[in-house]
């Protein structure tokens, strides 16, 4: 049987176990500044050739193309397509901009589309290492790459959407803003502030023993959302989800109330071990009327089934800088649920 141990959060020893995955953690912001240093000439030499005319349309190629949807769809001139699968739309071609991010560039169906990008006469920027396999597959006239080395995707996406804000398809993204925002969380989570002052940590506690129910109103906090939700899967092996309120909503109105005359020691401990819903909100500060809607009947149909409900918050500088500072938050709390699980 798995429980979670809370002295092990402020555990000098059980803390080593997980240095290198805090450690990794905590190092976000310096990559954030690592990859847009390298990058700094390329973006300027990207600029200079988008220089002339606006693209007809920003197509954004490759597996890891939804976090520029996310930031992108709400805000880009022109028209914008996320196309995660091989290739390219049959449409595209020498008026369209083409930008991958490749992380670890070794993606075969990326190369195939960064290729084929280039092969038409697209204006190409591709975030990636180098000498990777995408980099050596998108030669060609009208092509740039923006250097990487860190293999870590919102580095790699600050980089090019640093390019597209410069020229114009793009909301601002400072990557100092981002950097900054993410060096706060990691002072704030730090494994040497004990519980009581280390909001991930205290949020590892609350759910210990619950359903993970994740939701952010924003179209960047609900991507958060379903990265914390994926973070708690792998660490715990337990069931968490993330949606759309709508979604949501039934998972939550299906709770039991809580009995507080329940035994958690009776029947064999089965009671005691079914994990109620937690409803966790990642605020980024949205102002949409929509966004306060939803968050309300949430949080109603909680309060109405006796469903805890926890908040992350930011006031980080920027779009990208609040999406960067929630999902690192939700992160550190799923690293921290994961060193507090032990077998009995």
């Amino acid at each position: 049987m798995t429980w979670f141990d809370e002295s092990r959060l402020d555990d000098e020893i059980a803390l080593g176990s997980a240095d290198l995955r805090l450690r990794t953690l905590a190092e976000s912001g310096a990559r954030i500044r690592r990859e847009a240093g390298a990058a700094t000439d390329a973006i300027a030499e990207a600029v200079g050739r988008a220089s002339d005319a606006r693209p007809r349309a920003v197509i954004a190629a490759g597996p890891d193309s939804r976090l520029l949807r996310a930031v992108l769809e709400p805000w880009c001139p022109v028209p914008f397509v996320a196309w995660p699968s091989a290739g390219l739309p049959g449409w595209a071609g020498s008026l369209d901009l083409v930008v991958v991010l490749a992380p670890d560039g070794s993606d075969t169906g990326t190369a195939s589309a960064v290729a084929e990008a280039a092969r038409r006469g697209c204006q190409v920027v591709v975030a990636c290492p180098a000498e990777s396999t995408v980099a050596q597959h998108a030669a060609g006239r009208w092509t740039t790459i923006l250097p990487t080395s860190t293999g870590d995707q919102l580095a790699t996406a600050v980089a090019m959407l640093s390019f597209l804000h410069q020229v114009d398809l793009g909301p601002s993204s400072d990557p100092d803003a981002v950097a900054e925002a993410l060096d706060t969380v990691a002072i704030d989570c730090s494994p040497e502030r004990d519980i009581s002052i280390n909001p991930a940590k205290m949020l590892a506690i609350a759910l210990a023993d619950a359903a993970p129910v994740v939701w952010g109103g924003s179209v960047l906090a609900a991507r958060a959302a379903r990265r914390v939700a994926e973070s708690i899967r792998r660490t715990s092996g337990r069931a968490a989800v993330a949606g759309d309120a709508e979604h949501l909503l039934p998972v939550i109105e299906a709770a039991r109330p809580r009995n507080v005359f329940a035994d958690p020691y009776a029947d064999g401990g089965r009671q005691g071990s079914e994990r109620r819903p937690v409803l966790l909100v990642l605020d980024d500060g949205a102002e949409d009327p929509v966004v306060h809607d939803h968050r309300r009947r949430l949080e109603e149909a909680a309060r109405a089934r006796d469903v805890r409900v926890v908040s992350v918050t930011t006031e980080a500088d920027g779009e990208v800088a609040r999406y960067a500072s929630l999902l690192l938050n939700g992160t550190y709390a799923a690293e921290y649920l994961r060193l507090g699980l032990v077998e009995d």
